[in-house]
């Protein structure tokens, strides 16, 4: 039995010989003196009994790839400014603490997708802010919006990171919605420095589709990334209609109601899956031309989402009444269903209503819709 770790030290590869089993990771710093934690090939964390341990062998030290920063020499005509502000896919895993944190460049991604060169001109990298998608805010999308629409380029390409990617897309389609360009949001579900990384066909499926949709005629928003655990293709994905769907796949995004607005490969194949959409954004182009619809980059935060439940208390709608919000929106269960009798919750919508709140309903059910007509 192991019951300290002698010469082995945080970063080093360490085989260790359990009663049952033989397990090889790298090294992650002491969390817990009664365990040791390993990063496995996976890219997963494992805790192990130090009891539970026979022997460990050092079968070498962790070798942290450099990507150096790289400058895209391209004579493509077609310019893209990439816009990054944060998440997976411009970091790597910190082996001080066995996470991954936002320690690249992202003119380093040039080095990991060279391919680039070959579809686009990327004529400017710009850096708004960096943060974890989870401390996004509204402030960040009326500066990404900002940034968007003082761009000089023929598309935008932003790298964003999963948790609330859908939240940006969706706020900048709203704000953005006389945009003059193609405005495509991509990601990684896998760091950079991992062989799994989705960043290098997430990245060039959604240059190729930049090209495509100025080509087409398709102004607008969109979210590009993969359409299986495979390295096949990727899909184009609507803003307001799509969302993440699971924790770490690397086809996480699926959209809702909708179908996939196309496919794209790698090398550039651009297959239309919901030609009926794609011909409403062309028509949208053109109106938004005709008739100078203006962007709107107003924001409000005084607006709450409410899930119903059973026994949910209705006195949430009150609270948020007495703060002055403005509206509220309540995920209903079925057809747009909450409690009517007991804790009825039909009293304080009334009230909120009253004070000139905005109430609407939405399904919590992530398929369907409230009006089944």
């Amino acid at each position: 039995m192991v019951n300290t770790l002698k010469k082995e030290k945080a970063g080093d590869i360490i085989e260790l010989e359990l009663k049952n089993d033989v397990i090889q990771g790298i090294l992650l710093p002491e969390q817990h003196p009664d365990f040791i934690f390993l990063k496995l090939d996976s890219g997963y964390n494992i805790g192990i009994s130090k009891k539970e341990i026979i022997n460990t062998k050092v079968k070498g030290k962790i070798k942290l790839e450099e990507f150096p920063e790289a400058k895209i020499k391209s004579d493509k005509t077609f310019t893209v400014t990439l816009i990054a502000v944060g998440g997976t896919i411009t970091s790597r895993i910190d082996y001080t603490t066995g996470a991954v944190s936002t320690l690249m460049k992202p003119s380093q991604l040039f080095t990991l997708v060279p391919e680039l060169a070959e579809v686009v001109n990327i004529n400017k990298v710009i850096i708004p802010f960096n943060v974890l998608s989870e401390d996004i805010t509204s402030q960040h999308w009326k500066e990404l919006a900002n940034v968007v629409m003082r761009v000089n380029s023929d598309a935008v390409i932003i790298t964003h990171g999963t948790d609330t990617l859908h939240y940006t897309a969706s706020a900048l389609s709203f704000m953005l919605q006389s945009i003059n360009k193609p405005v495509v949001l991509t990601y990684s579900q896998r760091s950079a420095d991992r062989p799994s990384t989705d960043a290098i066909i997430n990245l060039t499926c959604s240059a190729h589709f930049a090209v495509y949709a100025k080509n087409h005629n398709m102004n607008g928003i969109f979210i590009v990334g993969h359409a299986t655990s495979n390295d096949d293709y990727c899909f184009v994905l609507p803003p307001t209609k799509t969302r993440k769907m699971h924790t770490s796949r690397r086809d996480t995004f699926r959209p809702i109601n909708a179908l996939p607005l196309a496919k794209v490969w790698p090398d550039g194949k651009v297959e239309t899956v919901d030609t009926l959409e794609f011909e409403k954004i062309k028509q949208r182009n053109e109106e938004n031309t005709k008739n100078k619809t203006k962007n709107n980059i107003a924001f409000s935060n005084d607006v709450a989402l409410i899930k119903f439940y059973p026994n949910a208390d209705p006195s949430i709608i009150d609270y948020y009444a007495s703060k002055g919000y403005k509206g509220i929106v309540i995920e209903a269960t079925g057809f747009g269903h909450v409690s009517t009798e007991g804790k009825s919750w039909i009293s304080s919508i009334k009230k909120a209503i009253s004070k000139g709140m905005i109430v609407c309903f939405a399904a919590q059910t992530l398929y369907g819709k409230l009006n089944d007509k």
